[in-house]
């Protein structure tokens, strides 16, 4: 017994004419009758008698029609869902992203796909770098800053993105910010570019780190080590919003992304870290890559096309 026998009876069921099936099915009508024939085999009983020009389905083949009906609906549900993947109309697409993409990047790239295919479902997950790394094995598509190690599985794809710089941010109004002024001359009417200063101003502060295993506090530590800076860490905090609220509360000078910083009003300052910028990579993990989804190709797609100073993705985004 075969699906093919199986869906060809639910055929004949329905039709009550054997003719009438192999048109539908697109089958000869010797074909038809040669898979009946071979069904009837397996059971060692007739299925259905000629009545006529149609069939009669023997209490035996009406039973076997229920089952063989049920076999036919989820082999058309499965072809309907394959020609939507195709499509790109339905499907789920798993996405994974550490905290700075996953805050202050991951939503507009999510409303902008979410937009051009509406019946794909999103999920999401997020935690610092070295969560999400650990997670690729239940992820389409991963987005992580700093460096991602060399625990990746081996059908991973790595995929560069954006620069991020690492900035100090401090109260506004904070007596380091003062001496920065004060040293590069500044006018009554303030720079809307931050101040810079090198590592070895910090030394006499108080610091704010994240936690364990975020790349920001990752690329801070090891840019303290190179400059033989000390580090006078007053607090651990996870996330980047926790960084800020520490600061604000006075605990000390922390370290976020300055892409983070986009929307802030005003109550805390910037300091950018020099001579050179602290910044590092963003990247796109695609784990599986060699079967990764469709869905997981078109978001990739989305993401490369991704400004992070204009939030434009939506609008270029290709149909």
């Amino acid at each position: 017994m075969t699906p093919e026998q199986l869906i060809t009876f639910a055929a004949v069921a329905e039709h009550r004419n054997i003719s009438r099936a192999a048109l539908a099915l697109h089958l000869s009508q010797p074909a038809v009758s040669g898979q009946l024939r071979l069904l009837q085999e397996e059971f060692g009983e007739p299925l259905y008698q000629r009545d006529g020009r149609g069939v009669r389905l023997t209490p035996t083949g009406e039973q076997l029609a229920a089952y063989a009906a049920r076999l036919r609906d989820t082999w058309r549900d499965a072809q309907a869902f394959r020609d939507a993947l195709r499509g790109l109309e339905r499907g789920t697409l798993r996405i994974g992203a550490s905290t700075t993409p996953a805050s202050y990047r991951l939503p507009y790239l999510v409303a902008a796909f979410h937009r051009r295919y509406p019946d794909v479902k999103l999920e999401t997950a997020s935690g610092n770098t070295s969560d999400v790394v650990a997670m690729l094995g239940q992820l389409d598509i991963a987005l992580v800053e700093g460096p991602v190690g060399e625990q990746l599985p081996a059908d991973t794809a790595v995929h560069p993105w954006h620069e991020d710089e690492i900035v100090a941010i401090v109260p506004r109004g904070h007596p380091l910010i003062a001496q920065l002024d004060e040293r590069e001359g500044a006018t009554a009417t303030p720079s809307p570019t931050p101040p810079r200063c090198d590592l070895s101003a910090f030394a006499d502060w108080p610091l704010v780190l994240r936690e364990d295993g975020s790349g920001v506090r990752q690329l801070v530590e090891r840019a303290f080590a190179r400059a033989a800076v000390p580090m006078r860490v007053a607090l651990e905090i996870a996330g980047v919003e926790g960084v800020k609220e520490a600061v604000r509360a006075g605990m000390g000078i922390g370290f976020v992304s300055a892409m983070s910083m986009r929307h802030e009003d005003g109550a805390l300052g910037q300091i950018r870290i020099g001579p050179e910028p602290l910044a590092r990579r963003f990247s796109i993990l695609v784990p599986h890559a060699g079967a990764a989804s469709r869905v997981a190709q078109r978001f990739l797609e989305l993401c490369l096309l991704d400004t992070p100073d204009d939030g434009s993705a939506a609008a270029r985004f290709p149909p």
